[in-house]
């Protein structure tokens, strides 16, 4: 009986310990592209994911907590965040398109979008 009710209170809790960091896991961040946006969407997506593992790009506005505005030009690349509202929270312009979603991203993993 006392192996029973040691193997049920193991079990429990590895149950537990598997579901705990699920629900505990953040939701991803939102992003909407602007439509000014001249980078292809496939490319920052891409870096993304390579960079940001934990923000995805959504297709609804209202559903998003920042919006990218990314351009490239001939010497490099020029991102503009803003938060929900229209605010301008970052910019940043550097000459490789890693180098704009890495900054971007750590951006937003050091400001928690409200």
């Amino acid at each position: 009986m006392k192996s029973l009710r040691l193997s049920s209170i193991v079990l429990l809790l590895s149950l537990a310990a598997y579901a705990l960091p699920a629900s505990a896991q953040k939701a991803p961040l939102k992003i909407f592209m602007s439509p000014r946006s001249n980078v292809p969407l496939a490319d920052i997506v891409k870096n993304l994911n390579d960079k940001c593992s934990n923000a995805t790009i959504v297709t609804d506005s209202m559903k998003s907590d920042y919006m990218l505005e990314a351009v490239g030009w001939p010497n490099g690349y020029k991102f503009v965040l803003f938060k929900k509202g229209g605010q301008v929270v970052y910019a940043t312009s550097t000459a490789w398109l890693s180098n704009s979603v890495k900054d971007v991203c750590k951006y937003i993993n050091s400001h928690p979008a409200q």
